[in-house]
């Protein structure tokens, strides 16, 4: 062996190490020095994913949710159309709660409807239907996620095991019954559900005890306090139910006025149930004078105004008259009312040569509009096959890049809006400056529609003037 190489396999034994070079490892041939306390690389990579039981507990979560929401639009057909199940009419009554319920399937005739009081429902059934309708409540309690529905659906369930207990004959001795019947209806006539929970203790506590005691007599107890429990919160959610009901009836009233006396009179002797329905949706484009107040329309406003302003932004409701405005024709089949919309101008300095001589950051020039980003909502149109459109118009036959304007001021024109019924149009007056259709992000022009919202945006170009 090279006498320099038996010199250095000889070195690695001794304890001895450069403090430098690389420390030996078991698992890996060579370990760098890390930073102490600071995670690796892998376990970094490692927590931005998640595991395959996550991913499967998720997969799950969000294909309940789609199964339940399936699931309920078919229940609202249903009793829409007048071939509702038990199942449905109870499912139904919880729409007018459900927070998480989409407006865009909303109906303004839904609050026509007439709601099935649950524990008269269910006590009306037979041996079979109270079997379906079991079936029906377990499978919406497997996917219900709401704790309020879930109480519903439980204390529907509980009802309708009682109710099908009564109808079994061989499911109850009932001798024994009118026996104790009485003096347990006396016991819990009048009681809260607060009461009857605390009561639901003590008799559990009974029955748990080393006392001798009458079986039957607190197990049939206990059975009554749990049903009028089930009974008093069923009941007390219906009520809920009736008064979010009564309060979007009241809210929908204004846009429910039918066109004419005798088209009502004759949609109320004369449909079915699916044209009845559609009835109430050509009444539902009726509103006092030109507003939109459907609720499709609010909650498209609600989300648009929740993202609020940026900073060299203001709102924009410079509406300006259509010229020559012609009366649809359709107006007299829809009642025509005006887009609501939620407008910003967007706002900034000009330093052009100018300003940037006489003016400086302590005290900035004026504004001059810079944009405009219009949002319209269409949520309620008849073809909705046809997207709304839009149409510059300038005045005096002036046209793109000339100018009327006196020195000092700027040139505007209109913005007019243009959709089927039943909106008429509307017409906004702008600043009338070449605009940027470029596709920067920070200068991006948009104009789409989509999920009835009609999107106009855009930024005028920015002029640069050579030195």
């Amino acid at each position: 062996m090279d006498p320099s190489r038996r010199a250095m396999l000889a070195s690695t034994g001794s304890g001895r190490r450069d403090i430098a070079s690389p420390r030996a490892d078991p698992d890996t041939r060579v370990t760098k020095v890390g930073q102490s306390g600071a995670p690796s690389k892998t376990a970094q990579n490692a927590a931005r994913y998640l595991s395959s039981d996550e991913q499967s507990r998720q997969f799950v979560a969000e294909e309940d949710k789609f199964v339940l929401k399936q699931s309920k639009k078919k229940a609202d057909i249903r009793v829409r159309e007048g071939r509702a199940m038990p199942v449905d009419s109870l499912a139904f009554n919880l729409r007018f709660i459900d927070k998480n319920r989409d407006v865009f399937d909303d109906q303004d005739a839904d609050v026509d409807v007439e709601l099935k009081q649950p524990v008269e429902l269910v006590e009306s059934l037979n041996v079979a239907q109270l079997a379906e309708l079991d079936t029906g409540i377990r499978s919406f309690l497997a996917l219900e996620g709401d704790q309020v529905h879930r109480q519903y659906w439980e204390g529907l369930q509980t009802i309708c095991a009682d109710q099908k207990s009564n109808l079994d004959p061989y499911g109850r001795n009932d001798q024994a019954l009118r026996v104790v019947a009485a003096n347990i209806d006396k016991i819990l006539h009048g009681k809260t559900y607060e009461r009857l929970e605390l009561l639901e203790t003590q008799v559990n506590e009974k029955i748990r005890s080393n006392e001798v005691i009458d079986n039957d007599y607190w197990e049939q107890l206990l059975a009554n306090i749990v049903l009028r429990k089930a009974k008093a919160q069923v009941e007390k959610i219906f009520q809920t139910v009736v008064e979010a009901r009564d309060k979007l009836a009241k809210e929908l009233e204004p846009s429910r006025k039918p066109v004419s006396t005798a088209a009502g009179a004759s949609t109320a002797t004369t449909a079915t149930a699916a044209e009845g329905q559609q009835a109430a949706v050509m009444t539902a484009f009726s509103a006092v004078g030109n507003e939109d107040v459907s609720l499709a329309t609010k909650a498209l406003y609600d989300r648009e105004a929740a993202q609020g302003l940026l900073e060299n932004e203001e709102l924009f409701t410079a509406e300006a008259d259509v010229p020559s405005a012609k009366k649809p024709a359709w107006a007299g089949q829809y009642r025509a009312r005006k887009p609501k919309y939620f407008n910003r101008v967007q706002m900034g300095y000009d330093w052009n040569k100018y300003n940037q001589t006489h003016f400086d950051h302590d005290n900035p020039p004026p504004k001059v509009v810079q944009g405009y980003r219009f949002n319209l909502f269409y949520p309620d149109l008849v073809d909705k096959t046809k997207a709304p459109t839009y149409k510059i118009f300038r005045e005096g036959g002036r046209r793109a890049g000339e100018s009327f304007a006196p020195a000092g001021e700027e040139d505007t024109c209109l913005v007019i809006f243009i959709a089927g019924p039943p909106y008429e149009e509307i017409a906004f007056r702008v600043v009338d400056r070449p605009w940027d259709f470029s596709a920067k992000r920070d200068r991006g022009f948009k104009s789409a529609f989509d999920k009835g919202i009609l999107q106009l945006h855009f930024n005028f170009k920015k002029i640069f003037y050579r030195k």
